[in-house]
């Protein structure tokens, strides 16, 4: 006989059978099932296995195939215990909810105003605030997608106290770098509320504190969420709670990292669920499942399907909708110097021989390793004095001879035209992905006032020079300030420059689209008057990695764009000037298998 129970200490499924179950054929097609299935299922001893409730729950159509197949009647083979009948009828509501969101019917715009005037909300909505909340205040679980500047935070806001009792709650998960965009908002939003946002931080038994004097708004970043899953999971378990995912394409890695599993272990519990990106797909369709699932982990998604599961229920307000003025791109591509084009070359046949090795040999740490030697042939083609302090490295003579040529002629383009920018009292935006480079540059331009973020500048008070707002209000204030370097890892969420700076220069660029997408969003974005001009300026090294990320970049917008039904995050052609201009610590590069395919296509000299 087969048992199915919940275990509410660690919110997983238990499923066990009796010892004469053993040689049944129904027990190899359940093992199968759900080891193939879910990367945390775990045997925990000879009759016993468990997973996740919300992956179980996703298992829900393959396990009925396996129960009719074998003719398993419930009551005589199969017994289900009375947690887990509770959660089984929840899940089988969610996949009705989900189906009735193709024709649910939209709150009326009138409703909905009168409701948030009623209840003293004190934003007035734009019209496409207006039409995505009331389409995303119509369902349990929903997601938007509007590009930033929009109002994602006011949406977020007017669909919870919406559709909230006074005694249910609001947990947020989100960046560090967007709690204070959540602390303005509400006091913007709901200026007769007197609650405020407690950031649950400091560790686990500090936490646990805050949790149990029962706040109504809660903030806390992913990776605290990691840290102390079991005890956010009981807060939600026993009271009422909406959960809301900003920036939710953070958890596209799916059950396989500890941030992305504590999300989806809570995805079963909240009477409410919001996830919130501009950039959901960063990388593919892929990324998408992870964030369906904790919307829906009743409903199987994979990337085949994942586009048209959730187009029920996002909704999204893109760039044209907002009638931003366009962007100029322009492309400043180089030759890169005699010695370092040498150097180039044989680190390039080095990394390919890597890149063929992990494509026939997978593994994550064959992959880990490629993150690495990209991430270190971007450096070099960016500047090349970042690998001055590698001990050990394989060419110390043809090294020695490039940084004799000096600066890399990227690095030597941005500093001179970031200057040129300055002398016409233009402030100017600096992006590279590499911390050293953020450094090197603020200090190469400090007479200009440059200042840098990076992910080693805390957040803090304004009023201090060295904190990452206090860098952010010298760059918006101080006139002798014409100058911000800035890492979009750290930089490309939760700051707007856009009053001040029209101006972009990329050092470099990654494979990972979000991080882009994003950084560009900080000078472009709802708030520009209508005849703004905003440049940005791309510097490549011609015959180079720069060109593969080029082209992945422009396929992963398109891909975005294509499932999102938005034709403004198509990036715009930007015109190659073929003449040359002669004086012109690791983080994720977004690497995909598909970009490894590109890039040996790339370094074997075959482009289509």
């Amino acid at each position: 006989m087969l048992r199915i129970d919940y275990r509410e200490s660690d919110r997983r499924a238990c499923l066990s059978w009796d010892a004469d179950d053993e040689r049944a054929d129904w027990l190899d097609a359940l093992r199968r099932l759900v080891f193939d299935r879910s990367e945390d299922a775990s045997q925990e001893d000879a009759w016993r296995i468990s997973l996740p409730w919300w992956g179980f729950a996703a298992l829900r159509p393959h396990l009925f195939q396996i129960f009719g197949g074998y003719g398993l009647a419930p009551g005589r083979d199969i017994v289900v215990s009375d947690a887990a009948s509770a959660l089984l009828r929840q899940s089988r509501r969610a996949v009705d909810s989900h189906e009735a969101a193709k024709n649910a019917l939209a709150v009326p715009e009138g409703d909905l105003r009168a409701r948030l005037r009623e209840i003293g909300f004190g934003r007035e909505l734009s019209p496409e605030q207006a039409r995505n909340v009331g389409r995303i205040a119509a369902l349990p679980a929903a997601a938007t997608f509007s590009v930033p500047g929009a109002g994602k935070t006011t949406e977020a806001l007017a669909c919870f106290f919406y559709r909230a009792r006074p005694e249910e709650d609001l947990l947020v998960v989100a960046p560090k770098n967007a709690f204070a965009a959540w602390d303005e908002q509400i006091a913007d939003c709901m200026p007769g509320v007197d609650d405020v946002f407690v950031r649950l931080r400091g560790g686990r038994d500090k936490i646990a504190r805050a949790l149990d004097d029962e706040p109504r708004f809660m903030l806390i970043s992913y990776q605290q969420l990691a840290r102390v899953p079991d005890l956010l999971a009981a807060h939600c378990a026993r009271r009422r709670v909406h959960v809301f995912l900003d920036e939710s394409h953070r958890i596209k890695s799916g059950s396989g990292k500890m941030t992305a599993r504590a999300a989806l272990n809570l995805s079963h519990l909240p009477v409410g669920k919001l996830i919130m990106s501009g950039t959901p797909m960063p990388q593919s369709t892929e990324d998408l499942v992870p964030q369906f699932q904790f919307l829906y982990p009743e409903i199987p998604a994979t990337a085949d399907n994942v586009v048209e599961l959730i187009r029920p229920v996002y909704v999204r307000t893109n760039k044209a909708e907002l009638g931003l003025p366009p962007v100029t791109r322009q492309m400043a591509r180089l030759s890169m110097a005699p010695m370092q084009a040498e150097l180039y070359k044989l680190m390039k046949f080095e990394v390919a021989r890597e890149a063929a090795t992990a494509l026939s040999i997978p593994s994550r740490q064959a992959f880990r390793s490629l993150g690495r030697s990209v991430a270190r042939l971007l450096q070099f083609v960016s500047n090349p004095s970042l690998l001055s302090s590698e001990i050990g490295f394989a060419h110390p003579d043809l090294l020695a001879a490039v940084l004799a040529e000096g600066d890399g002629p990227k690095l030597k383009y941005v500093l001179k035209r970031a200057r040129a920018l300055a002398r016409e009292g233009r402030k100017v935006l600096v992006w590279s992905s590499f911390v050293r480079n953020v450094e090197y540059i603020s200090a190469r331009l400090s007479d200009l006032g440059a200042v840098f973020i990076h992910g080693g500048v805390d957040a803090g008070d304004e009023e201090d020079d060295e904190t990452r707002e206090g860098k952010i209000k010298l760059f918006h204030d101080d006139p002798n300030t014409r100058v911000m370097v800035a890492n979009p890892a750290a930089a490309g969420e939760g700051v707007s420059l856009h009053r001040v700076c029209h101006h972009a220069l990329y050092l470099d660029r990654t494979f990972n689209a979000a991080h882009y997408l994003q950084s560009e969003d900080r000078i472009h974005r709802f708030g520009l008057p209508p005849d703004q001009d905003t440049t940005i300026e791309i510097v490549e090294c011609m015959d180079s990695v720069d060109e593969t990320v080029r082209e992945r970049l422009g396929y992963k917008i398109g891909q975005m764009a294509e499932a999102l039904e938005d034709s403004s995050l198509k990036p715009d052609p930007i015109a190659l000037d073929p003449t040359d201009i002669e004086d012109a610590d690791e983080y994720s590069t977004g690497l995909a298998r598909e970009d490894i395919d590109v890039l040996l296509r790339d370094f074997a000299g075959v482009r289509r």
